[in-house]
């Protein structure tokens, strides 16, 4: 029968030393003398010892993952969150637990979170702030990625910012009437739509225009609904701003079905800055999700570690990518 691996403890009596020694040895941590850590080092090559991750959890108290938790895996923007996240923390040496929210009522009480991480990070989900402490008592520091809640940490772009920067790319090529398309589910507007729909408001009022908003489903299918409550008014909208690409792309889908030529007829533009928006030329604003996740990544390693602020936020800007989809208004190009 083969040897059993050497643990922790075989290194420790090795080298006359405590476990917690050993664990901070191995973990490079200060406040060991450099003939002790010699030693430790020496035993550990002479045993052939790999380090454990629940054995140096049994003594530090840490399990060296990071849950994450996504309403769903499939939409493109979770996916690269998720992506970022993973790539982030194994530079670190953090391991990754994903779990899916789905259509749970309360998912920070139904999923086994109990002492599995040393942190939680949250993918655009809304959480109450009893929510939040229910969720940090079971799983560590709580890091939102997309929303933002006073007192916790949190990785977030300005959406106001994006969509009044993305009115203002369609007022300066000439558009009065743009329209906007929203979203919402059964549960209501989320802060994020609440917030990329004002700052399309502020854009137009500040312009002396009035807005014009159309709320549906989120998704391929509320733009494609959205489009034909749009092509039935007297006076079409020449130009169509997207609360997200997903939205856009069913807004495309449905012009093109119409005969609408994009932009010739009606500019298009989205935010995002979807994998698929390139291919089909969607001027949009670029939110970069695995950056997203990266930044949410080092936050929560720096949080596990406490080389951070617990209340500590971080905003990324956003940028307009402009494409073939937008364009000055029909009349503008064909006036002498």
């Amino acid at each position: 029968m083969p040897n059993r691996p050497a643990s922790m403890r075989d290194v420790a009596r090795r080298a006359q030393v405590s476990l917690s020694t050993v664990s901070r040895v191995l973990r490079g941590s200060a406040g060991v003398a450099p003939e002790v850590r010699d030693r430790v080092r020496t035993a550990a090559d002479e045993l052939s010892y790999a380090v454990s991750r629940n054995a140096s959890g049994l003594v530090t108290g840490r399990t060296c993952r990071v849950a994450v938790v996504v309403p769903s895996l499939c939409p493109w923007y979770f996916a690269s969150v998720v992506s970022g996240l993973g790539h982030a923390l194994h530079e670190v040496g953090l391991d990754m637990l994903v779990h899916q929210a789905g259509l749970l009522e309360d998912w920070t009480r139904a999923l086994p979170l109990r002492h599995n991480s040393d942190a939680l990070v949250a993918v655009a989900l809304e959480l109450t702030e009893e929510q939040c402490a229910h969720a940090a008592d079971m799983a560590g520091p709580v890091i939102l990625v997309g929303e933002r809640l006073p007192g916790r940490a949190s990785v977030h772009i300005d959406d106001h910012a994006g969509t009044a920067g993305a009115t203002r790319h369609l007022l300066n090529l000439g558009h009065t009437r743009i329209a906007y398309i929203g979203s919402q589910t059964e549960r209501g507007m989320s802060l994020s739509s609440a917030t990329r729909m004002t700052g399309y408001h502020e854009a137009m009022a500040k312009a002396g225009l009035e807005p014009w908003t159309v709320t549906k489903t989120p998704g391929p299918e509320g733009g494609e609904l959205a489009v034909g409550e749009l092509l039935s008014h007297q006076s079409p909208p020449t130009a169509v701003l997207a609360e997200s690409d997903d939205v856009a792309l069913g807004a495309h889908r449905a012009l093109c079905r119409s005969g609408v030529p994009v932009p010739e007829t009606i500019s298009l533009m989205g935010f995002d800055d979807h994998d698929v928006s390139s291919v089909l030329g969607l001027t949009t604003v670029d939110q970069a999700p695995q950056t997203l996740g990266t930044v949410a990544g080092h936050l929560a390693a720096d949080l596990v570690q406490g080389r951070r602020p617990p209340a500590t936020r971080v905003e990324l800007p956003v940028q307009i990518v402009p494409r073939r989809s937008t364009a000055a208004p029909r009349e503008r190009r064909t006036s002498p």
